[in-house]
């Protein structure tokens, strides 16, 4: 049965491209249950009920070297929890699918079945309120303005990382009739681009100042909202945002490229004239950390360059804005591609995860783990490209062998019975090397300690002992004295014994737990000159294993 059951499942593995899917909402208790991996992905659906408890088992792969926290713990009967609180915001991007993928192994006894992929979303929740970047705003406008002019204030940003949370909407909020209107569109980065609109006539003499609330409310259920005082003064204002030359850049370098030179020189241009006109660069708040520490921006000049952080193989989205001086500031943004190509040869790296109980290199096995049972699961990382980046891994070892699964994939399997009667711990080494010129390696040592079982059987020092006596002695009266050893460890190692009548009269002899055969009664010489019976040992152990010795006694 157990054939078909792994072809099923196999023939399953070339049709997944994740094997399921959780949802999950963000600040959840820990150990909140997400669900049972078995029955989500109908594993058991081709495993029938065995009264042996011959059933699948799951894993979650360990070895991670990256020391992140552990967000999600498995049970071996598949079901899965939480492991930590989930923090939306804090793992992924804005308006970006936020998930984790799991790597689980399952196996039938100690056979390995196949390494699932399990998908987890993490699902936003509606934890944070539209803030504005500052409580107040003041804005001009100009008494000789015509009816129609716009002018642009500050927009919200909610936090949340779905679009549907931080979806915001705004209104403005008054205690008298003011002559202005809320227009709401979008700019070209995706951002709100929030105008107040002049819809009737300004006099300063009249009334100089106005003061409303501007409301932001956000997309949740239920609404959280942020508010914005607003000041308006009568007077002249920075009409014009600043415009850049492209509506996005697009730079592509190779390993040879000149850190010292700029990658990029960004220009933009502003209609307004004096401080309303003067230009400054910087980072926009999309552009990730990570990004950030990559590159350098001269806020003045617009140059970029690149710091040492930056690594080649590998593509960056910037965000940059440019504001003029006016008060408030007008901004822009646009966004700039870099892409990284790496013509040198970087040596490979690898990851190694046990399905066995493991600390750093060191893994634990028992030596009744058969052949072909599934050890450790192996990754591979080179960005290189063309045959820099095609890298074959390697293991020579007794007991082990590694085994492709794909591209920068393999396992390592059992390959030949592991003794521990004869090796207690055994070493092996994982080699990786790329098929550059000069083609560049990388080895791990790791450890793996061999634990018992029951699998030696006691064996007397000689077959046969053969003792001599006297009649007439005391009850207690020493015979002789008979040996067995037996090399496991624990209770597999720890012996006792017992005597086996050849026939159906009860032995005038008792054994000790050490094996000292002593009489229980006088003997008589004329009665019976001579005894011939068995003595059985036996260990400990599960199940127990025995032996047995001819006693022979004059």
């Amino acid at each position: 049965m157990f054939p078909v059951i792994l072809v099923l499942l196999l023939m399953a593995d070339r049709c997944w491209c994740v094997d399921h899917i959780y949802h999950v909402k963000e600040n959840n208790d820990i150990h909140s249950y997400i669900g049972d991996i078995a029955t989500d992905t109908h594993l058991l659906d081709n495993v029938p009920f065995s009264d042996d408890g011959n059933r699948l088992t799951f894993n979650v792969l360990q070895g991670s070297t990256d020391g992140t926290v552990q967000l999600f713990n498995v049970t071996s009967g598949g079901q899965l929890y939480t492991a930590a609180i989930l923090d939306a915001e804090t793992m992924c991007q804005y308006n970006v699918e936020c998930f984790r993928i799991l790597e689980i192994a399952v196996q039938n006894s100690h056979s390995f079945i196949k390494i699932l992929e399990i998908k987890v979303m993490i699902e936003d929740i509606n934890d944070n309120y539209p803030i504005f970047p500052n409580k107040e705003f003041h804005i001009q406008f100009d008494e000789s303005v015509t009816k129609g002019i716009k002018e642009i204030i500050p927009n919200a940003i909610d936090s949340d990382i779905s679009n549907q949370n931080s979806k915001l909407i705004y209104q403005l909020k008054y205690d008298e009739d003011i002559p202005f209107q809320l227009f709401v569109s979008k700019k070209l980065d995706g951002s709100d681009l929030l105008q107040l609109t002049l819809e009737g006539n300004l006099d300063r003499e009249v009334k100089d100042i106005y003061k409303f609330q501007l409301i932001a409310l956000d997309g949740g259920t239920p609404p959280k909202q942020g508010i914005l005082d607003i000041k308006i003064l009568v007077g002249d204002k920075n009409d014009n945002s600043p415009v850049f030359s492209q509506n996005i850049y697009n730079v592509t370098l190779n390993d040879t490229y000149q850190v010292n030179k700029p990658v990029l020189k960004l220009s933009a241009t502003d209609l307004d004239t004096g401080e309303n006109g003067r230009i400054s660069f910087a980072f926009n708040s999309k552009t990730p950390s990570r990004v950030k520490k990559c590159f350098q921006l001269d806020e003045t000049t617009g140059e970029l360059f690149l710091k040492k952080e930056f690594s080649f193989g590998k593509m960056y989205e910037l965000f940059i804005e440019a504001s003029d001086n006016g008060k408030p500031p007008m901004t822009s943004v646009v966004t700039v591609l870099i892409s990284g190509i790496s013509h040198l040869n970087n040596p490979p790296k690898f990851h190694v995860r046990f399905v066995l109980k493991s600390t750093g290199n060191t893994a634990i096995i028992s030596e009744a783990t058969q052949i072909h049972n599934f050890v450790a699961y192996v990754k591979v990382i080179d960005n290189d490209n063309g045959v820099n980046g095609q890298v074959k891994c390697h293991l020579q070892d007794r007991y082990l062998q590694l085994i492709s699964m794909s591209e920068k994939k393999y396992k390592v399997v059992v390959k030949s019975e592991i003794d521990r009667e004869s090796e207690k711990r055994f070493k092996f080494t994982i080699k990786c090397q790329d098929n550059g010129l000069p083609p560049l390696k990388v080895e791990k040592q790791f450890s793996m300690l061999v634990t018992d079982i029951n699998d030696v059987q006691p064996q007397f020092t000689q077959d046969i002992f053969k003792f001599l006596t006297y009649e007439n002695e005391h009850k207690d009266f020493p015979v002789g004295y008979v040996n067995a050893t037996d090399p496991d460890i624990g209770d597999g190692g720890q012996l006792t014994y017992s005597l086996l009548s050849n026939g159906k009269d009860i032995l005038p002899f008792q054994i000790s737990d050490v094996g000292f055969i002593s009489t229980t009664e006088a003997l008589d010489r004329e009665e019976k000159n001579m005894y011939e019976f068995k003595v059985l040992v036996k260990d400990k152990g599960t199940p127990s294993l025995e032996n047995t010795a001819n006693i022979l006694v004059e």
